[in-house]
């Protein structure tokens, strides 16, 4: 029986590349000398710190120029509110979703079998399967998911025949 995942996973490859080419741009941009801007990843979020609000948008802002240039949809990235952070700096966190959380697996899962197609979808962890007994069936799940505006970023793998 035909069958793949809905997943919700990004390339830390593709992230870290795109974080050090945003750390390259800050440091040699006039805008940041003299501001202490800086980008930090760690596993599962991004930090930015500067002086002020602004710079913390502005970092931002080159941030996600790369991001998007590097393949990396920005629905993975859920910002916080900066937050002050000793001395006089700005910090801002960012959290990087990985995996389908229970509440929009559930939604996507309402959704698929709304439509009346003959498919499951099983929640198995972090990601969905999706399996049917027609190709056509599934294609229309797909299109069907990525047609809903869900606020996260999807992947569709590990298609079996």
């Amino acid at each position: 029986m035909p069958s793949f995942d809905i997943v919700s996973e990004i390339d830390r490859h593709e992230l870290d590349n795109a974080v050090n080419q945003a750390r390259k741009e800050i440091a040699q941009r006039f805008d940041f000398k003299g501001t202490g801007t800086n980008v930090e990843v760690s596993d599962d979020s991004i930090v930015l710190r500067s002086e002020t609000e602004g710079r913390v948008e502005a970092a931002w802002d080159v941030v996600t120029s790369r991001l998007v240039r590097r393949g990396l949809p920005l629905e993975a990235f859920r910002r916080g509110n900066p937050q002050p952070a000793g001395g006089k700096t700005i910090r801002q966190d960012v959290e990087i979703q990985v995996g389908i959380p229970i509440e929009k697996a559930r939604e996507i899962v309402k959704l698929i079998k709304g439509t009346k197609s003959k498919v499951q979808v099983s929640i198995q962890g972090d990601r969905l399967r999706v399996s049917g007994k027609k190709k056509d069936d599934l294609q229309q799940a797909i299109s069907t998911v990525k047609e809903a505006e869900l606020g996260i970023a999807m992947q569709f793998t590990n298609y079996r025949d």
